[in-house]
């Protein structure tokens, strides 16, 4: 019944059912929704004109209609604990009564997965809404973890589904809770606002919600255009991020365009990979254009301007051209007349020896203070055949000249830009004026700047080119494939950007905030593993330990069923790793973890001091709370896994180069440190991509999974947003 009856989803603007929202969206159901302020609670109307009311006889209705296997129970006792979980649900946002909710559903928790049966259902969706709703509240609360099972049941829900979740919350949930204009919780997120002079017409929004000037809901048409020059970055995603933000506010479209004007440095690699990129981070773009499929025109308004005398063909040579722009001082050319501009610019077009000594500039205003302003160039002679159109020309447009005329041709309402393209504003609205093109609202952001790291494009090309790094998806780059290959969850930057908001303050961002919100997502969900490092290692050897192995099966995770099972051995000998062994005395009592006590009877040294083995007994009726130390261990078996453990540095140095700062200066000698271990037989399942915590060591993604004995897995170290790198 996706579109047979279902119209609109209509509720107060201070009142969004999140539950609805949310339900509809994890369903991959197509709810038109509308505010109204006339509406006194959620309806849900059909075209038939029949009509429900009320947010969970609604939400049951979705239940039933989802294509989710038990998403409202699979029988009806289920069925009912369900209704009795949407009827417990208000007690979540009374004031008073929400620390004891709290204390329930953590009791209640204790050993379940979900809230009804052993499957994700509307129940989960309607509390999970019910804490999300609540805003800084519940954050503050998960913070402290002081409800660690309610904490781990919302951040596995979250992990599962965070795509449509943090869609809704983006748009529906700010710092106080509900019916807020951004879900962003930073204090930056004011910035977004627009002026309040800017005056949107948005349905029944107050004015305070409305971000982009003059927008009218179901009209907001924004395009983000990056240049196939190479892998999308952490900087370019906050734009794509914030176009779709934008677009959703106001349920308009986003354009992915390739600003495809230097056929130089562009390629079809580019291309495939941006589009993987910006598919990765979950941007729903309404189709993909090209600037080169309007070159034809972009040509023809070019020789246009030339006839209205709005621009000329100009041979300066380019140094000398740069001086004379600072210097205010106009070309030689500007006063060319007609014909002789329309006889260069067909020898530019020719691309012949005179045509490529030119390039056609506008003819704005050389006294302005705003430089950019001081007849920039429109157009220039390039000879190299363009990665989808081959030879056909010998002249491209700039971007100055191209993106005003492109974002009005194709319908954008606002251009998203950051602010280092401030002073071309002018520059921007003024080309539009003289083509006669309408007038595009440009909203500006600020570029998102991360500590020791270089977003600049030529620069990390020069870390490919000189073999620094393995390619663009280096673990080491700050490129989206780069930092998903390194273990972070596209949510959290999702989240990190999210949170910045709009802000036009330039900010220079740590990566430990961004890797403090990765582990959040991943700590509740992912399966944990063993591992002993490979140098040095040595046996304990438990006296009265099994004479023959066993295995026993237990959870990948103990608080979270959905992370299966592994298999453990237990063996008379086990492994250590030495730094361990250095830590216990004789007589010690130690902790073996998944087993048990054990007291270390005897350390053996070699002549030099080093210890070469531990004997020890198993102790298994002590107490884990009275020993100090908790020892990760391996079975002494030929089944263990060979691992590679590789560690990774930032590229250079300095948290911040100046302007005019080589960053050749500043390299990082040595930014990737491989370390030899042994892993537990579960590691052999490991697939590419997976995520998983090594006991006692840290977070780690699987990059190359087990394919023989001689050729290790090798696991990627993620950051944690507090632990110090093995390398320092």
């Amino acid at each position: 019944m996706k579109e047979a009856g279902l119209k609109l989803l209509s509720f107060p603007p201070d009142s969004p059912p999140l539950s609805i929202i949310s339900a509809a969206k994890i369903a991959g159901i197509d709810l038109p929704i509308q505010t109204s302020s006339s509406a006194s609670s959620p309806t849900l109307s059909f075209s038939n004109g029949l009509k429900l009311h009320g947010n969970y006889v609604i939400l049951r209705y979705i239940g039933r209609l989802a294509p989710i296997p038990n998403f409202y129970g699979d029988n009806a006792f289920h069925a009912a604990q369900i209704d009795e979980w949407l009827e417990y649900t208000p007690t979540i946002s009374c004031g008073s009564e929400f620390e004891n909710a709290c204390g329930y559903m953590e009791v209640y928790l204790e050993k379940r997965t979900f809230f009804v049966s052993h499957y994700f259902s509307i129940a989960d969706i309607a509390i999970w809404s019910g804490l999300a709703g609540t805003g800084q509240r519940w954050e503050s609360i998960r913070k402290s973890n002081k409800y660690p099972n309610l904490v781990r049941w919302y951040n596995s829900i979250s992990a599962e589904y965070s795509n449509p979740l943090m869609e809704v919350t983006a748009l529906y949930v700010g710092k106080k809770g509900l019916g807020k204009p951004v879900a962003a919780k930073s204090k930056e997120v004011k910035n977004v606002t627009g002026d309040s002079s800017d005056k949107a017409k948005a349905g029944s929004r107050s004015s305070s919600e409305i971000d982009l000037p003059d927008a009218e809901m179901g009209k907001v048409r924004l395009r983000f255009a990056p240049e196939p020059s190479g892998f999308l970055h952490i900087g370019h995603a906050k734009a794509a991020l914030l176009n779709q933000y934008f677009a959703q506010r106001y349920h308009g479209e986003v354009i992915l365009r390739f600003d495809d004007t230097n056929p130089t440095k562009e390629s079809n690699e580019f291309v495939e990979n941006l589009i993987k990129d910006v598919e990765t981070l979950g941007i729903k773009y309404q189709k993909i254009t090209y600037t080169s499929d309007y070159f034809s025109k972009l040509m023809a308004l070019a020789e246009k301007l030339i006839k209205e005398g709005k621009a000329y063909v100009d041979d300066t040579p380019r140094e000398q051209m740069q001086k004379e722009r600072m210097d205010g001082i106009e070309s030689k050319c500007r006063s060319n007349s007609v014909e002789e501009n329309l006889k260069l610019w067909k020898e530019m077009i020719a691309g012949s020896e005179r045509g490529l000594q030119c390039c056609l500039r506008g003819k704005l205003d050389m006294q302005d203070p705003n430089k950019s302003l001081r007849d920039p160039v429109y157009y220039r002679c390039n000879p190299v055949p363009h990665h989808r159109i081959g030879s056909k020309y010998k002249i491209y447009p700039t971007y100055d000249f191209a993106c005003p005329f492109v974002d009005a041709e194709e319908g954008i309402t606002h251009a998203l830009r950051s602010s280092e393209y401030h002073d071309r504003n002018a520059q921007y609205h003024r080309i539009q004026e003289d083509m006669g093109m309408r007038k595009v609202h440009i909203y500006e952001f600020s570029r998102l700047n991360m500590v020791y790291t270089l977003l600049s494009k030529r620069k990390l090309l020069w870390f490919v080119q000189n073999g620094k790094v393995d390619g663009w998806d280096d673990p080491r780059f700050p490129t989206v494939q780069g930092i998903v290959r390194r273990g972070l969850k596209i949510e959290a930057l999702i989240q990190f950007i999210l949170e910045q908001g709009a802000s036009k303050n330039l900010n220079l961002m740590e990566w430990d905030k961004l890797w403090t919100l990765n582990k959040k997502i991943i700590d509740p969900v992912c399966p944990r593993h063993t591992a002993v490092i490979e140098e040095r290692r040595l046996l304990l050897t438990l006296t009265n330990g099994p004479d023959k192995p066993f295995v026993r099966i237990i959870p990948r995770h103990k608080k979270y069923d959905g992370a299966g099972e592994k298999a453990t051995t237990y063996t008379k000998r086990i492994w250590l790793d030495y730094a361990d062994a250095e830590c216990i005395s004789v007589d010690e009592e130690v902790t073996l973890m998944d087993w048990g006590n054990a007291i270390v009877k005897e350390i053996i040294k070699d002549q030099d001091g080093n210890i070469t083995q531990l004997v020890g007994v198993l102790h298994l009726e002590g107490s884990v709370k009275t020993t100090k130390l908790k020892l990760t261990w391996l079975a002494e078996t030929n089944e263990l896994v060979n691992l590679s453990l590789v560690e990774f540095d930032y590229l250079i140095t300095k948290k911040k180069l100046e302007e005019g700062e080589d960053f050749l200066d500043a390299l990082n000698p040595c930014t990737k440190k491989e370390i030899a271990a042994i892993g537990d037989s579960n590691m052999h399942n490991l697939k590419q991509g997976e995520i998983l915590q090594l006991e006692r060591k840290g977070y780690y993604r699987c990059d190359v999974p087990f394919t023989r004995p001689s050729k290790p897995v090798v696991l990627f170290a993620i950051p944690d947003g507090r632990q110090q790198s093995v390398m320092k």
